[in-house]
């Protein structure tokens, strides 16, 4: 027990120093790309290459980790991620950006498969829901504190690109330094779209919105705050406080949503966002706090659409499907996530920086509309079964394995009682 225990503190440990870099290092090129004169058009298509090299690596990295193993696998994927953070400051070019967006977005993906399948093997039978939802909250903050680490230096500078790279070769040491056992093989998830959106539309339709807006946001946000004429520490503050909220709120939101017809819910969070969205629109003009308390805000509603619509998808799926449906939607949400930042970046481009909380409404005003027509047109009987709503981030398809294994886990019990 004790073991697993070190085991699992190591690698969580491993896996917050290199989402700390990740965090830092998407706010950083932001920054960076505005300060060198890109377009922001460019912007976004610059920042959506990184999101299609996470897509692709979804079904690559797989292949890799069973060729070469896991542990070689993660000295691969950190190495050449850490290279990749040290070429984007050697040299300043948006397709040269683009194409190494595509390949850090490849060996993150890579990343977190090999650090959640080993998480996956070495937690307890009886904690892995318990292991998961630390992983989620690790996650999150360090998230976050890869945001503040923008303000330390100066982006038009080589120091942020160095510390990027410093946080990834660090994560290194705590995951070589456990002795652990190789886990099962990454699988390759497979996308059922037809069936997927056949058993809940509103599930895939939130999984797909969900990644426009946090794609927009990751991808575009520092040059948003940074074109409405705000300070690195206001970018630092802004990415933040969304992170924050979304650390915060998710989990008050999903157990509510566990009450009932988790559409209604959706409605409300997405109406919500969308509302808070166009507050922090509103606060660009008289309060850099105020817009930081509407980000917070809109942070916490909009990362909740898509655990919400995972647990609305695995309400409707059987038990032995939950896992395969999940995957779906991780891609679904990748999908998204792609299209997002080149869509938000084009709009900002063609009507004004202030137009990406714009875009943010849009997208969530469409979403809640409709998640209420499919109320109207297929309503959920009183008695409709429910999964456990579990927070979570878009990270890769070996992380829900932890969820399905906790789920199953807390089932056991209550059958034998």
């Amino acid at each position: 027990m004790l073991a697993a225990l070190y085991s699992v503190s190591s690698l969580l440990l491993g896996v917050a120093v290199l989402i700390t870099g990740s965090g830092l290092f998407g706010t950083l090129l932001g920054v960076r790309a505005g300060l060198e004169g890109f377009a922001d058009v460019v912007i976004g298509l610059v920042m959506s290459a990184y999101f299609v090299g996470f897509f692709l690596g979804t079904f690559f990295c797989p292949a890799i980790v069973r060729r070469v193993g896991h542990i070689r696998a993660f000295a691969m994927f950190a190495a050449v991620a850490s290279a990749t953070a040290i070429v984007h400051a050697l040299a300043i070019d948006p397709w040269l950006w683009a194409l190494l967006r595509v390949l850090n977005g490849g060996c993150l993906v890579g990343l977190f498969m090999v650090v959640e399948s080993w998480l996956n093997a070495h937690s307890p039978d009886d904690r892995r829901g318990q292991v998961f939802s630390a992983y989620t909250a690790i996650a999150l903050f360090a998230l976050a504190l890869g945001q503040v680490l923008i303000a330390t230096a100066d982006p038009s500078g080589f120091a942020l690109f160095g510390i990027v790279s410093i946080l990834f070769s660090l994560a290194l040491v705590p995951v070589a330094f456990t002795r652990v056992e190789q886990p099962k093989p990454v699988s390759v998830p497979h996308l059922g779209l037809r069936s997927l959106y056949e058993a809940a539309p509103a599930g895939v339709a939130g999984a797909f919105a969900a990644g426009l807006a946090a794609g927009a946001l990751w991808g575009m946000g520092p040059p948003f705050v940074q074109r409405i004429g705000l300070e690195t520490t206001a970018i630092a503050g802004f990415m933040s406080a969304a992170v924050l909220g979304g650390a915060m709120l998710q989990w008050p939101i999903g157990r509510f949503s566990d009450r009932g017809d988790r559409r209604y819910v959706l409605v409300a969070v997405c109406a919500g966002g969308a509302l808070a969205a166009l507050a922090a629109l509103g606060a660009t003009y008289w309060s850099v706090a105020a817009l930081m308390a509407c980000m917070f805000v809109y942070g916490g509603l909009a990362f909740s659409v898509y655990p919400v619509s995972v647990a609305f998808v695995n309400d409707r799926l059987a038990r032995e499907h939950a896992l395969a449906g999940s995957s779906g939607l991780l891609l679904v949400y990748g999908v998204g996530a792609v299209i997002g930042p080149a869509f938000a970046g084009s709009a900002m481009e063609a009507f004004g920086p202030r137009t990406l909380p714009v875009f943010f409404a849009v997208v969530l005003t469409a979403m809640a509309g409709f998640a209420y027509y499919r109320l109207r047109k297929a309503p959920e009987a009183p008695e409709a079964p429910h999964t456990k709503f579990v927070p979570m981030m878009r990270t890769s398809a070996a992380a829900l394995q932890m969820v399905a294994g906790g789920e199953q886990d807390e089932a056991a019990p209550a059958a034998e009682r």
